[in-house]
């Protein structure tokens, strides 16, 4: 499994809306956009940052999930699988949607944690994850 730099965190919390205010307007992350629960923020390098309502991904029971990104979510999963990782959700599938994909699982520190992929997830302006991520082994 090749995993190249964090791409996705998401927090559920009880307090969204103060939490979107205070990632935008204290810690300066560019709003992208909101709807059904949910606020986004996309760091310069692509990764993105969203907010959650209490409603939302009930799954989310351990903190923040952080999710690294790599270029294939069914293979990822699949090693996940033979490593008897427990599998929390998904993958999920967004084809024609940049190829976004994610898969959730349970590490062994008890923490939900995600695989994720898609090129929404690159620095604007393309240039691709890979070329300014260099990949790493796990």
């Amino acid at each position: 499994m090749e995993l190249r730099k964090i791409g996705w965190v998401g927090t559920r919390t009880e307090n969204p809306e103060a939490t979107a205010d205070f990632f935008g307007g204290v810690l300066g992350l560019r709003f992208s956009h909101s709807g059904d629960g949910v606020w986004v923020f996309q760091l310069p390098d692509g990764s993105k940052v969203e907010v959650f309502g209490p409603s939302e991904n009930q799954h989310f029971i351990t903190g923040p999930v952080v999710e690294f990104l790599t270029d294939d979510v069914t293979a990822a999963t699949e090693e996940l699988r033979k490593a008897g990782v427990p599998i929390v959700s998904g993958p999920v599938y967004f084809e024609g949607e940049d190829d976004v994909a994610w898969v959730h699982f349970r590490a062994p520190d008890g923490n939900i944690y995600g695989i994720t992929q898609g090129r929404d997830l690159e620095p604007p302006g393309g240039g691709g994850a890979g070329r300014s991520f260099p990949p790493f082994r796990q």
